[in-house]
């Protein structure tokens, strides 16, 4: 054997050695540090909460198939230190096969920390609204809800409790899983103004509306009367528009509905006595706008509003059929005809069931 083979093997057993005595005097976790893999075999995506002990937190790792052993982690977290304290909330995306040492020190620094997707669409009130956003992101939905309603934070915005739906512009939005109460705030005030430009504002002028929550209140109304047709969007949007402008009450259902609540879900034949709930927001009884919006209408609403169809009509109803349709009218004596025939239908369809 050559000296410089002899030496090599030397070489090795002396390192191997003083692995060994390493692991003698302060244990293996160490070395798992740096040799240990986790068990995904694709990318994982955890939601680390350090409201949770780091016993949970490593209950969550091994549910999904991040660690195999939390005796182990817990161990190594210990040695390095890693508590609640200092951990980084987020939604992680864990790579697979990382080290223990990187998934340890990620947890610490967020290294692996990605954006989460929060949406919220058919929300009807900012209560709605909270409830769809904390299953998105770390924030307690009644704290949210306190939050955005407080007179402290409507002041700041510029909204009345009554206007401040008009603030969230239903989309998918990117965002750590973290973001607080106010941050949240924050982007979607950021959002609102980067929907309503100049040009915006200015077809909100010419329509003869004078601020942006009267634009989505109406687009709401519309939105009301009707979610699944959206080319009917600019000719309900115009209709209202007329009537605003001749002085006539809107005399919208979904504005009376919303006076209920949830009462009247699934009720099909209306009747003068819910018409006739008194509140603001029944343009049966009161002329004008609502004082705010009734819903959080898509964006695509607000766009009809803004630019409405080119007709004079005052009245719609909707056809007899389940097409989701309307019959538009001039004049009264056509719209009553439409009611007619509409009222007939919906009775036989009743009286059928």
């Amino acid at each position: 054997m050559s000296g410089k083979k002899r030496n090599k093997k030397l070489v090795f057993a002396a390192v191997a050695v003083m692995l060994i005595g390493v692991a003698l005097v302060f244990g293996w976790t160490p070395l798992m540090i740096y040799m240990k893999k986790t068990s995904n075999n694709k990318e994982a995506r955890v939601v680390i909460d350090n409201r949770r002990s780091l016993e949970e937190i490593a209950g969550d790792l091994k549910k999904a198939g991040v660690i195999s052993d939390t005796d182990a982690f817990l161990s190594m977290a210990n040695y390095k230190k890693l508590t609640v304290e200092n951990i980084e909330p987020g939604m992680y995306a864990f790579p697979a096969r990382t080290s223990y040492r990187d998934l340890l020190n990620s947890l610490k620094s967020g290294s692996f920390e990605v954006e989460v997707v929060v949406t919220f669409n058919n929300c009807k009130t900012i209560h709605d609204l909270c409830v769809k956003v904390s299953k998105c992101i770390e924030v307690d939905s009644t704290e949210l809800e306190s939050y955005i309603t407080d007179q402290e934070t409507l002041n700041k915005y510029g909204f009345t409790i009554e206007q401040v739906p008009a603030l969230f512009m239903p989309n998918s939005y990117r965002m750590y899983y973290d973001t607080g109460k106010e941050a949240f705030l924050e982007r979607m005030a950021k959002e609102f103004k980067n929907f309503w430009t100049p040009e915006r504002m200015a077809q909100l002028k010419k329509v003869g509306l004078k601020s942006p929550s009267q634009a989505v209140t109406l687009a709401s109304i519309v939105y009301g009367e009707q979610s699944k047709n959206a080319s009917e969007w600019p000719i309900i949007a115009r209709l209202y528009l007329n009537r605003l402008n001749t002085g006539m009450k809107l005399q919208s259902d979904p504005t009376f509905k919303f006076c209920w609540g949830d009462q009247l879900e699934g009720v099909q034949r209306l009747t003068y006595e819910h018409r006739n709930k008194d509140c603001p927001y029944n343009t049966y009884l009161y002329n004008g706008l609502p004082p705010g919006p009734i819903s959080m209408p898509p964006t695509g609403v607000v766009e009809a509003v803004l630019n409405p169809d080119n007709n004079d009509y005052l009245y719609m109803c909707a056809q007899p059929n389940y097409d989701g349709l309307h019959n538009f009218a001039k004049d009264y004596a056509d719209h009553a005809k439409y009611a007619a025939e509409f009222q007939n239908w919906l009775a036989s369809e009743i009286a059928n069931q």
